[in-house]
């Protein structure tokens, strides 16, 4: 079976559920990546009610639609985050609760195992997501930052991950963390050392989206052939992205919002960038990977429902070849041995 192509709807969660299934259908896809906000799936009511998990997929099969994943992105970003303002935005309010840092962080990481446990009602394999960090802050190492202290951020995922991925352990689900800026881990080296961290169980993994790499100037095809990211690929997102540094932009775009000409870089619709998809499919032809392409689409330039029609398309002219079931030459020796 062809890896099934999915929209991801979290940043269509302004609209329900409702609004947005027929009009994936029409588009193409053969299913959605359920946020786990906007209330396109509700953890929970997902806990609470026998009845909603059934009543999701019933609406979705009445588009001939499907789930193969959910995201957590939002809530997982506060599980390791030092808490500001800004979380507020982005949790449920019984999650930010008073907005106490520690309670914050610590209500985040129930959510997250809750969201393992819904799931696992809803019969999908993966939970993808962010975790946050207390450490991103020490990227640029000035004042200057010991290792000693990055070696306590890495320590402090692990002392808080591994009680919950023992729950994902529990109901056989798995966490694909978006390796992104913001993250334990943002770049290939820091994604490595996330697994070691937790001992290299495999309940961790990742939801690979070639974008944040691009424009950090990583190749997405040589961060898939690491030997210890390549066994753990868990899901994948479709978005791309363009670098546009002309001698005045930089890659730390200058805390100018996404869509400002003058950024270093910015989001594009899938076929509209610089990401190479063509090459990203050989590379998941060779690892094995049959889940889900899921467009992740972000494009400030363009009309949302365009790029979102449009991005199934070049899905299915550019990442759908099969890998090769024999040799390309293998005929010419076959040839000779018939002559």
């Amino acid at each position: 079976m062809p890896r099934p192509i999915t929209l991801f709807t979290g940043q269509w969660a302004d609209q329900p559920l409702e609004h947005w299934a027929p009009k994936v259908a029409e588009w193409g896809y053969d299913g959605i990546e359920l946020p786990c906000w906007g209330g396109h799936f509700d953890v929970k009511r997902a806990l609470e009610d026998d009845q909603y998990c059934s009543q999701r997929k019933e609406l979705l099969s009445r588009f001939g639609l499907k789930c193969w994943a959910i995201s957590a992105h939002l809530v997982g970003q506060a599980i390791l985050d030092p808490i500001d303002e800004r979380h507020k935005a982005i949790l449920p309010p019984y999650v930010w609760g008073d907005g106490d840092p520690a309670g914050v962080n610590r209500r985040a990481a129930e959510e997250l195992k809750n969201t393992a446990r819904a799931a696992a009602k809803l019969g999908v394999p993966v939970v993808n997501g962010f975790t946050g960090s207390p450490i991103w802050h020490m990227l640029y190492a000035f004042p200057p930052t010991p290792t000693a202290m990055i070696d306590a951020g890495f320590q402090k995922f692990a002392d808080v991950f591994n009680p919950i991925l023992d729950v994902f352990k529990q109901e056989g689900v798995r966490f694909g963390l978006e390796v992104h800026p913001t993250e334990i881990a943002f770049d290939t080296y820091s994604a490595v050392r996330a697994i070691d961290a937790v001992d290299g169980r495999p309940e961790f993994g990742f939801n690979f989206d070639p974008s944040h790499l691009l424009w950090q100037q990583i190749d997405p095809v040589a961060y898939l052939r690491e030997p210890k990211i390549r066994e753990r690929i868990y899901h994948v997102h479709v978005k791309d992205a363009a670098t546009t540094l002309d001698g005045r932009t930089g890659l730390l775009s200058s805390h100018l919002d996404f869509g400002d000409p003058r950024r270093g870089w910015d989001f594009r619709s899938p076929g509209r960038g610089q990401v190479d998809f063509a090459a990203i499919t050989r590379e998941l032809n060779l690892i094995g990977y049959e889940g889900p392409l899921s467009v992740e689409w972000e494009d400030p330039g363009m009309d949302r429902e365009y790029g979102a029609a449009e991005a199934v398309q070049f899905i299915k002219r550019t990442m759908m070849f099969p890998a090769a079931g024999r040799a390309f030459d293998s005929a010419f020796a076959e040839g000779q041995s018939k002559a």
